[in-house]
């Protein structure tokens, strides 16, 4: 859905993308790429219901990419006027004259480029002010800080509005444009118990205001999660079974999108080398690429090069079946261009059917995992060791909070081991999974 004022100004976007590309062309160019993406949002935070911040931001601007003979150019620029656009176009070409010349550089191929461009519904316009933004943080606080007398503090809430505009054209004769919303609020609050305290948080986000979860929701959530985590033990060292929550299960599929993108493959940095058709996962694991979902937090018609985007299967029956590539990722490998300019688009895992709180009893004995610190993976060849908190399980059953323990393993190893997935998807994010139930990993306590 758009509104007049918001198709007037896309009209006006595109003729500034047209302008720079007839330029580049002028000058003799093999070709050239134009974007301009234009945002604006509203960001507030909260602590202890008191405003710390209101932040207004409204920036634009204008990047081109040009191409000459295998050289290639780029520059930006926030002002639109058409002296201001010729200028960046004549510093593009200028920066590709003295570049080296690299047979893989150029647009993605034409017949590639999307040629509908249904609604996606990602633009959802809320007229909403600080004052209301502070009140949803400061509801949220309120509600986390009445949970329980343990929840001592708050460390802030924060409510976001943000809308967006993008255009993107090329000299293949592509030009669209799209506008996009985004809204979110989360809440951060301190508990103590026995000199010991413990912090924790909660979000909620969407491209839709008012399918966010209430701000009382997140506030009690954050507090709920936080007392969890008090009075929290040691483990000693040990190998058992780990359960990843949904996030923390998003960050380890994150670890795939590195070893199968492009950039990793040519470079030769990522232990999935030359993985193609290769089991990497259980043969009842699979994960569907959905770049159409209306409404989604990563869905596209088409990426950054004007690549459409489509369904794909990137495992199936725990096999790889593609890999990640840009247009000159798929000319550096010999490979055709996979529509992956810009990230991926709406990951979904297979699961097993169980809840995740199914998943703690059949687990039995084992870890619970809520967070993962530090950067202790190593892309080349897979190891992973990552210090984490979390929750001890005996016989199905939570126990207690455990914390300052190490989990580690080798991704490969990692992946092969998934036991199951939970049916209860975290939506949050371009990943959308339950939780990962491993059979077991390294655990370095006490």
């Amino acid at each position: 859905m758009t509104t007049p004022s918001l198709d007037l100004e896309l009209d006006l976007l595109k003729d500034a993308v047209s302008m720079a590309l007839d330029y580049a062309n002028k000058l003799g160019t093999t070709a050239a790429e134009v974007a301009i993406s234009k945002q604006q949002g509203l960001s507030v935070s909260t602590r202890l219901k008191e405003v710390e911040t209101v932040e207004f931001n409204k920036d634009g601007a204008l990047g081109i990419t040009l191409f000459r003979d295998g050289c290639k150019g780029s520059s930006s620029t926030s002002d639109l006027s058409p002296e201001a656009i010729k200028l960046a176009v004549k510093a593009a070409d200028d920066i590709a004259r003295f570049t080296s010349s690299d047979p893989n550089n150029g647009l993605a191929e034409s017949e590639l480029m999307a040629t509908e461009f249904p609604d996606l519904e990602l633009y959802h316009p809320q007229d909403i002010s600080a004052e209301q933004l502070t009140e949803l943080a400061a509801r949220s606080e309120e509600a986390a800080l009445n949970v329980d007398s343990r929840i001592t503090n708050s460390d802030g809430a924060s409510a976001n509005a943000h809308t967006g505009l993008k255009v993107y054209g090329n000299s293949h004769g592509f030009l669209n444009g799209f506008s996009s919303s985004r809204y979110s609020l989360s809440c951060v609050v301190i508990g103590e118990s026995n000199g010991n305290m413990q912090r924790d948080y909660d979000y909620t986000i969407s491209r839709n205001f008012h399918e966010l979860l209430s701000a009382e929701e997140v506030g009690q959530k954050a507090s709920e999660k936080t007392l969890g985590r008090l009075d929290s033990r040691k483990i000693a060292t040990t190998e058992l079974p780990v359960l990843l929550a949904p996030d923390i299960a998003t960050g380890l599929m994150g670890h795939l999108v590195s070893a199968i993108s492009g950039s990793s493959l040519y470079r030769k940095s990522s232990f999935l080398l030359d993985s193609i058709d290769t089991q990497i996962f259980p043969d009842w694991f699979s994960i569907e690429e959905q770049p159409h979902l209306k409404g989604a937090l990563a869905s596209a018609i088409y990426d950054s090069e004007g690549v459409a985007t489509q369904d794909r299967s990137i495992i199936k029956d725990g096999v790889l079946s593609t890999y990640l590539l840009t247009s000159y990722s798929a000319r550096k490998l010999g490979l055709k261009n996979t529509g992956h300019a810009g990230g991926i688009y709406n990951w979904t895992l297979s699961h097993t059917g169980q809840t995740f709180d199914e998943l703690v009893k059949q687990m039995g004995t084992g870890v619970i995992v809520t967070e993962v610190m530090g950067q202790g993976v190593n892309a080349v060849t897979g190891d992973y060791s990552r210090g984490a908190a979390g929750f001890y399980v005996e016989n199905g059953v939570i126990l207690y909070p455990v914390e300052e323990f190490t989990i580690a393993g080798n991704l490969k190893d990692m992946f092969q081991n998934i036991v199951a997935v939970s049916s209860d998807r975290d939506l949050r994010s371009s990943i959308r999974t339950g939780g990962i139930l491993l059979s077991d990993m390294k655990i370095a306590g006490n």
